[in-house]
Protein backbone atom coordinates (compact mmCIF):
# COMPACT_ATOMS: atom_id res chain seq x y z
CA UNK A 1 0.00 0.00 0.00
CA UNK A 2 0.88 3.36 -0.19
CA UNK A 3 1.84 6.22 2.57
CA UNK A 4 -1.74 7.46 2.27
CA UNK A 5 -3.38 9.45 5.13
CA UNK A 6 -7.04 9.54 5.87
CA UNK A 7 -8.36 11.56 7.92
CA UNK A 8 -11.35 10.70 10.66
CA UNK A 9 -14.10 12.08 8.49
CA UNK A 10 -11.84 10.46 5.11
CA UNK A 11 -12.40 7.20 6.93
CA UNK A 12 -15.74 7.21 8.07
CA UNK A 13 -16.22 8.25 4.21
CA UNK A 14 -15.02 5.59 2.45
CA UNK A 15 -15.67 2.58 4.90
CA UNK A 16 -19.28 3.89 4.67
CA UNK A 17 -19.36 3.41 8.91
CA UNK A 18 -20.69 5.87 10.98
CA UNK A 19 -18.22 8.29 13.94
CA UNK A 20 -19.26 6.15 16.73
CA UNK A 21 -18.19 2.70 14.69
CA UNK A 22 -14.75 4.40 13.81
CA UNK A 23 -13.88 5.40 17.33
CA UNK A 24 -15.35 2.28 19.20
CA UNK A 25 -13.15 0.17 16.90
CA UNK A 26 -10.09 2.50 18.01
CA UNK A 27 -11.63 1.98 21.89
CA UNK A 28 -11.22 -1.58 21.43
CA UNK A 29 -7.60 -1.47 19.72
CA UNK A 30 -8.69 -2.66 16.44
CA UNK A 31 -7.08 0.38 14.94
CA UNK A 32 -4.74 2.56 15.89
CA UNK A 33 -4.79 5.79 14.01
CA UNK A 34 -1.97 8.61 14.21
CA UNK A 35 -2.65 11.55 15.92
CA UNK A 36 -1.75 15.14 15.73
CA UNK A 37 -2.86 16.79 18.74
CA UNK A 38 -7.12 16.03 18.33
CA UNK A 39 -6.93 15.13 14.78
CA UNK A 40 -6.69 11.22 13.86
CA UNK A 41 -4.83 9.81 10.86
CA UNK A 42 -5.48 6.32 9.56
CA UNK A 43 -2.31 5.35 7.19
CA UNK A 44 -2.12 2.25 4.82
CA UNK A 45 -1.74 -0.43 7.80
CA UNK A 46 -5.03 1.64 9.44
CA UNK A 47 -6.68 0.99 6.17
CA UNK A 48 -5.67 -2.23 5.64
CA UNK A 49 -6.89 -3.58 9.39
CA UNK A 50 -10.35 -1.89 8.53
CA UNK A 51 -10.45 -3.74 5.35
CA UNK A 52 -10.11 -6.86 7.11
CA UNK A 53 -12.27 -5.81 10.20
CA UNK A 54 -14.98 -4.97 7.76
CA UNK A 55 -14.91 -8.20 5.72
CA UNK A 56 -14.68 -10.16 8.86
CA UNK A 57 -18.04 -8.64 10.25
CA UNK A 58 -19.11 -9.08 7.05
CA UNK A 59 -18.87 -13.15 7.32
CA UNK A 60 -19.89 -12.84 10.45
CA UNK A 61 -16.89 -13.64 13.09
CA UNK A 62 -16.85 -11.70 16.51
CA UNK A 63 -14.59 -8.24 17.09
CA UNK A 64 -13.05 -10.29 19.18
CA UNK A 65 -12.20 -13.10 16.80
CA UNK A 66 -10.52 -10.03 14.64
CA UNK A 67 -9.09 -8.89 17.28
CA UNK A 68 -7.15 -12.00 18.56
CA UNK A 69 -6.41 -12.32 14.92
CA UNK A 70 -5.32 -9.29 14.02
CA UNK A 71 -3.01 -10.08 17.41
CA UNK A 72 -1.12 -13.05 16.37
CA UNK A 73 0.26 -11.39 13.00
CA UNK A 74 1.82 -8.67 15.43
CA UNK A 75 3.11 -11.11 17.51
CA UNK A 76 3.69 -14.36 15.33
CA UNK A 77 3.30 -13.29 11.82
CA UNK A 78 1.80 -14.12 8.77
CA UNK A 79 2.19 -17.81 9.11
CA UNK A 80 0.58 -18.30 12.57
CA UNK A 81 -2.51 -15.95 11.49
CA UNK A 82 -2.91 -18.06 8.55
CA UNK A 83 -3.04 -20.84 10.36
CA UNK A 84 -5.66 -19.29 13.07
CA UNK A 85 -7.68 -18.07 9.58
CA UNK A 86 -8.16 -21.38 8.61
CA UNK A 87 -9.16 -22.26 12.03
CA UNK A 88 -11.74 -19.68 12.12
CA UNK A 89 -13.11 -20.27 8.73
CA UNK A 90 -14.13 -23.62 9.05
CA UNK A 91 -15.74 -23.22 12.33
CA UNK A 92 -17.46 -19.98 10.92
CA UNK A 93 -18.60 -22.39 7.64
CA UNK A 94 -19.80 -24.87 9.86
CA UNK A 95 -21.99 -22.04 11.30
CA UNK A 96 -23.41 -20.41 8.07
CA UNK A 97 -23.98 -23.82 6.78
CA UNK A 98 -26.21 -24.73 10.17
CA UNK A 99 -27.59 -21.37 9.18
CA UNK A 100 -28.35 -22.11 5.80
CA UNK A 101 -29.65 -25.65 6.59
CA UNK A 102 -31.88 -24.03 9.23
CA UNK A 103 -33.15 -20.44 6.47
CA UNK A 104 -33.79 -23.91 3.94
CA UNK A 105 -36.37 -25.75 5.91
CA UNK A 106 -38.12 -22.65 7.31
CA UNK A 107 -38.40 -21.55 3.69
CA UNK A 108 -39.89 -24.36 2.55
CA UNK A 109 -42.12 -24.73 5.60
CA UNK A 110 -43.41 -21.62 4.94
CA UNK A 111 -43.66 -22.34 0.88
CA UNK A 112 -45.71 -25.03 1.69
CA UNK A 113 -47.97 -23.42 4.24
CA UNK A 114 -48.57 -20.83 1.49
CA UNK A 115 -49.62 -22.77 -0.89
CA UNK A 116 -51.68 -24.84 1.04
CA UNK A 117 -53.81 -21.87 1.98
CA UNK A 118 -53.68 -20.99 -1.65
CA UNK A 119 -55.51 -24.05 -2.34
CA UNK A 120 -57.86 -24.18 0.22
CA UNK A 121 -59.20 -20.78 -1.01
CA UNK A 122 -59.73 -21.99 -4.61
Amino acid sequence: MTDQRLSFKEMCARFDVTPRTLRYYEYIELLAPQKEGRTRFYGSTEIARMTLILRGRRFGFSLEDIRQWLLIYEKDGTAAQMRRWIDLADRQIKVLNEQKAQLDQTLDELTALRDDTERSLG
